[in-house]
C-alpha cells in the first residue's frame, strides 16, 4: 500500500497530540495517511502496553487511517543505530510516502528527540540502493520521501510553517481522548502526570488557537522543516 503521508511517533498518542488536525484534514482531502509508533509506551506511569494498543486502534479508526503499525522498540531505551534505522527503513520502503511527519526536534521526553533524529536519518538512508532490506521475504526497493517535517510537542518551538486546521479541531481532540488512560479525568485514581492535568489538556486547544490567531484562522498546527519550504506561487499563501 502506497501512502501519501506517513507519520511516526515515539509513543502511541505522540502523533495525535502533535498533528492529528493536519492528518484529519489531509484524509478529508482524499490523502492516504498511516502512523508508525516506534514503541508501545510501556514505561508510561499510567496504562499499559495492551491498553495503549487498544487506544491507538481506536484513535486510528477515529482519524480514518489507512494503516497503523507498532515497531515495539524499547520505550526509553531505543537508539538511533543501524538496527533501529533498518526497522524504520522497512516501513518507509513498504509504504513509500511522499511526506514523513515525525517527533519534535527537541522536547521534554528524551524519546522524542531520539525518535525525531532516528526517523530523519532513516528517511535519507532509505533512498540508498546499496542498503538492502527485505519485508515478508521480498526484497524492497529504495525509497526516499520528498520531505520530512517535525511536529511540535511539549516544548514551545517556533514553527517554520503552520497548517490551518479550522474545522478539524474537534476531530483532533476526539483522537487524543481515545487515550483515556493518559489524560485528565477528575474521577481517576491513577497517579497525576504532567500530561494528565486539565492545564495540559486545555493547552492543546489554546496552542492551536494561538497559532490560528497568528495566521487569521481559528486553529492551526505548527511544524519545523529540514529545508526551505517552497511554494509554486504567492497565491498558495494565506
Amino acid at each position: 500500500m502506497k501512502l501519501d503521508i506517513l507519520a511516526f511517533g515515539a509513543h502511541p498518542d505522540d502523533v495525535e497530540l502533535g498533528c492529528a488536525g493536519t492528518i484529519a484534514k489531509e484524509i478529508a482531502l482524499g490523502k492516504k495517511v498511516g502512523i508508525i509508533d516506534l514503541t508501545q509506551g510501556e514505561l508510561g506511569t499510567r496504562g499499559s502496553a495492551a491498553i495503549r494498543a487498544t487506544e491507538a486502534a481506536k484513535a486510528a479508526q477515529i482519524l480514518g487511517l489507512s494503516a497503523r503499525e507498532n515497531l515495539k522498540m524499547r520505550d526509553g531505551f531505543f537508539q538511533n543505530d543501524e538496527a533501529h534505522q533498518l526497522q524504520v527503513i522497512q516501513m518507509i520502503r513498504k509504504y513509500q510516502p511522499e511526506i514523513v511527519l515525525c517527533n519534535a526536534i527537541q522536547d521534554r521526553h528524551i524519546d522524542h528527540a531520539k525518535g525525531s533524529k532516528l526517523v530523519s536519518d532513516a528517511c535519507f538512508l532509505s533512498g540508498l540502493q546499496k542498503i538492502e532490506t527485505d519485508f515478508e521475504s521480498e526484497k524492497q526497493t529504495a525509497w526516499r520521501p520528498k520531505v520530512v517535517y517535525h511536529y511540535i510537542q511539549w516544548e514551545t518551538i517556533s514553527p517554520d510553517f503552520v497548517v490551518d486546521i479550522s474545522g478539524f479541531m474537534d476531530k483532533k481532540m476526539e483522537a487524543i481522548m481515545a487515550y483515556d488512560s493518559q489524560f485528565f479525568n477528575p474521577n481517576t485514581k491513577e497517579p497525576i502526570t504532567p500530561i494528565a492535568t486539565k492545564n495540559f489538556l486545555d493547552s492543546i486547544k489554546y496552542r492551536s488557537q494561538d497559532l490560528g490567531r497568528l495566521i487569521g484562522t481559528d486553529f492551526a498546527e505548527g511544524f519545523t522543516a529540514e529545508r526551505y519550504v517552497a511554494v509554486n506561487s504567492l497565491e498558495n499563501l494565506i
